[in-house]
């Protein structure tokens, strides 16, 4: 059995030790090659729209498409 705590914790207290759980904002920056926005928190990561990144296409579009429609019909 887990320890329990003896006094109760103020709000403030609580509210302090979340405070580096709140959400931040998502970065939209516009693709290069497409005028698609994407998500600029993902580092390192291909446009979703047309799979461009440092200058060259890796990611195959048709595939990104048909996987973003499979995960909407599951």
């Amino acid at each position: 059995m887990a320890p329990l705590p003896k006094k109760k914790h103020s709000r403030s207290r609580t509210r302090r030790a979340r405070a580096h759980m709140g959400k931040s904002r998502v970065l939209l920056v516009t693709c290069p090659a497409c005028p698609a926005p994407h998500n600029l928190m993902k580092p390192h990561h291909a446009c979703p729209k047309c799979g461009f990144y440092k200058d060259n296409y890796y990611v195959d579009t048709g595939t990104v498409e048909k996987k973003a429609i499979d995960f909407i019909s599951k």
